[in-house]
Parts: structure tokens; C-alpha cells; sequence
């Protein structure tokens, strides 16, 4: 076998090769050094003294499907300048690795496109080996993702399991690149973020996140020149969540059966869009009896299509005029869930309107998130915590495809 073939075809350079040995359905490349590329591991000095040697096998790529092993004695010598006994550096393989750079290389690429127990069985080598592998890639990619060029950001917390255990997240919205995973959620869940990013001295402009007073309040703090920008998603939800709850209480206070009938079942038709709602002409018609018999109801959810206007205003000036004169209808309206949800976007006005300023929101996050549940489910679960939050700061690189 040609020297070159063993560069060319499995990255081993600077070594003799011996020869070939077929033995258990695997094939053997026996190699060994010469004498005079003998370096002290330490100092790097060329003067050393051979001092015996220790066999090892490293797995490489395989040829035809068949396993391949390079065979070594690694010399070891001793420095006459160190005055220490030791192993010299292997070319081909890094230090306490069973395989070579090139099955390393080999397996990641594998991994851009298989599990890791598909690549397992493909190279013969355990679920271990390539879960470890995988993972000092990644530990050397994403251990501590650049944060200087942070200009945009959202925040958000996702559930991951049973138990109220949860992890926070934050994206850079204009890489679409998670830049933090934190253990649960919360101002505490954020300190090792803000404290690198002002090490960083990163300049963001704007954090898009919930109304949460804890990210309010973290926000505020760490970055009192960012806009906060309230997104529109989780504002229409905290809407909707109380005029369901207004639905169940009315359907608990009616005092005959007619009202409890109609207001019965009606949950996902209050929440539906409009437009989605005009298909299901049943569906319209219970709605609409709904609505002509809860006066708060129907003042409720025709307020709601009017807020949902507020982020479709031509600027911001337009877009205040119309928060501000929704609110004032909302108190005049008598009915007290309006009352309290128009006192609290009155606390929250400058979040919703900076919108105006940087059109930005969670969207990308919520979509980020979904892709984590995906491969949550996939892996039917980590064991390795950080194992999993690696793969979450690469889950940009992620793409799903239809097969077929």
C-alpha cells in the first residue's frame, strides 16, 4: 500500500507502513515510526532515547462496510532534556482516543444526516463512542456563543418535562441562532447571561419578550437603553385567556338551563379568528346565538378584534391613538375582566407601541421552540443536561425535510 492512499485515505501521514492483516471480518493497516521523527511529547526536543514501545489499535474509516483498525507501537522514550519517560504524540489521532481524526471527521458528517444510533451500527462502534464524539464537537462550537454582535434579541422559557422544569431561552433574532440555554425560568434563570453580555459590551437595541414582570424587571436592569417590545402573540393570549375565563363564569352564574345551553361549548368559537370561523356555518350560527345573550360576552370579543388592530396601524403615532382609545372604551365598558386587562395595558403601553420602533417579536423563538420539542420527542428524551442544551445552541444548524 501506497503512503499516499494512507494520507489521502485515512489522514495518517509521517508513518511506514508494514503491512495488511484481514482477521475476524475487519481489516489491519500495521504502521510504524521512524527513528528520527521521535519528539519529547512535553518540550518537543529531538533528544530522546527509545525507551520500548505500547501496541494500540485506533478505528478509521471503513472501507466497503468492513471495520478498519490502524495498528501502532507508539514509541516511548525518554527526554534528555526533561529528564521524563514518555509516549510520543500520535499524527493521526488525538490523546486518550480510540479512533483516528478521520473516522472523527467521517462520523460527524454521518451525524448532519442520521441518529446517533444509526451511525453507531453503521461503524460498529458503540452508542457511547458517538454520543461522545458529537458532543466534544459541539462543546467546541457552542460552549460559549459570541454575543458582542448582539443586536436584536427574544426571551422565552420552555417547558421540558413533568414538574414544573423549565429552560430559558434566548435568540438572537437576526442570526436566528439561540445565543443562551439557562436552568428554569425567570430573573434567576438569566444572571450568567446579562453577566457575560456586559463582558461582551454587546449594544442591543431591542429584547422582544412577554409582559412577565421578572423579564420585565430583568430586562429593565441589564439593559435600561434596549426597547422592550411586548409581543403581540402573547398579548392577544393573555386576552383570550381571560375572556374564556368570562365565559365560564357567566356560564356559572346563569340561572336557567337556555343560557347554559348556548354558552356550552363555545370556548374554541370564542377564540377563533374571524376569518377562520365564517367556513363553519354551524359553527357561526351558535356563536353569534351566544353573543345576542351575553351582553358582556359580545362587548368582550368585538373588543378583541379591535385590539387585534393595534399592530396594524400605519405608524406608531396612529397606533397610540387607537391602544389609547381602545382602553378608555374597555373602562367605560362596565364589564370588570375589560376593566382590569385595560389597566394592565395601560402599564404595558411603551412595550406594545415600541413594536413601531423595531417590528420585531418571540416568532422566531416560538418556532425555535417547536423545533426543541421535535427533537426532544425524536431522542424520546436526554439523559445528558448539558448534553441537551449544546444540541439546543445548535439547533440552528437543524433542518427538517420531508422523506420521499
Amino acid at each position: 500500500m501506497s503512503t499516499s492512499l494512507l494520507y489521502h485515505g485515512f489522514g495518517v501521514r509521517g508513518y511506514i507502513y508494514e503491512r495488511t492483516e484481514y482477521k475476524h471480518g475487519q481489516v489491519f493497516f500495521s504502521l510504524s515510526q521512524p527513528r528520527n521523527t521521535l519528539r519529547c511529547s512535553a518540550c518537543g526536543s529531538r533528544d530522546v532515547a527509545p525507551r520500548g514501545h505500547t501496541e494500540r489499535s485506533f478505528k478509521s474509516v471503513p472501507i466497503g462496510g468492513k471495520a478498519v483498525k490502524i495498528v501502532l507501537p507508539i514509541p516511548r522514550v525518554e527526554c534528555l532534556d526533561c529528564k521524563v519517560i514518555r509516549q510520543v504524540e500520535i499524527g493521526f489521532a488525538d490523546r486518550r482516543r480510540s479512533y483516528t481524526r478521520s473516522f472523527e471527521r467521517y462520523a460527524l458528517d454521518l451525524l448532519r444526516h442520521m441518529t446517533i444510533k444509526d451511525v453507531a451500527e453503521h461503524l460498529q462502534v458503540s452508542w457511547d463512542v458517538i454520543k461522545k464524539i458529537h458532543k466534544q464537537d459541539l462543546l467546541k462550537r457552542f460552549v460559549r456563543p459570541k454575543l458582542k454582535h448582539l443586536r436584536q434579541i427574544a426571551i422565552d422559557e420552555i417547558s421540558i418535562g413533568k414538574g414544573h422544569r423549565y429552560l430559558t431561552v434566548v435568540l438572537d433574532l437576526e442570526r436566528g441562532a439561540v445565543v443562551y440555554v439557562g436552568d428554569g425560568k425567570g430573573k434567576e434563570a438569566l444572571k450568567p447571561f446579562w453577566n457575560r453580555l456586559r463582558k461582551s459590551r454587546a449594544k442591543v437595541k431591542a429584547v422582544a419578550t412577554d409582559m412577565s414582570p421578572a423579564y420585565i424587571d430583568a430586562v429593565s436592569s441589564n439593559l435600561p437603553n434596549a426597547a422592550l417590545v411586548f409581543d403581540r402573540f402573547h398579548v392577544m393570549k393573555l386576552f383570550n385567556d381571560k375572556l374564556s375565563e368570562l365565559r365560564r363564569d357567566l356560564y356559572r352564574e346563569a340561572k336557567d338551563q337556555l343560557h347554559k345551553d348556548v354558552l356550552k361549548g363555545t370556548r374554541w368559537l370564542l377564540l377563533m379568528n374571524p376569518e377562520n370561523l365564517n367556513s363553519d356555518s354551524s359553527g357561526l350560527k351558535r356563536l353569534e346565538k351566544a353573543l345576542r345573550l351575553n351582553q358582556p360576552l359580545s362587548t368582550a370579543y368585538y373588543m378583541r378584534e379591535e385590539l387585534r388592530e393595534v399592530w396594524e396601524q400605519e405608524d406608531g403615532e396612529a397606533a397610540q391613538a387607537h391602544l389609547m382609545d381602545w382602553i378608555f372604551q374597555a373602562e367605560a365598558s362596565g364589564v370588570r375582566m375589560l376593566k382590569k386587562f385595560a389597566q394592565t395595558l395601560r402599564l404595558h403601553a411603551f412595550g406594545i407601541l415600541a413594536y413601531y420602533d423595531y417590528p420585531i417579536s418571540t416568532g422566531p423563538l416560538e418556532g425555535t421552540n417547536n423545533k426543541i420539542k421535535t427533537m426532544k420527542r425524536q431522542a424520546y428524551g436526554f439523559r445528558d443536561k448539558e448534553f441537551f442544551k449544546l444540541k439546543i445552541l445548535a439547533i440552528h444548524e437543524t433542518k427538517y425535510a420531508l422523506v420521499g
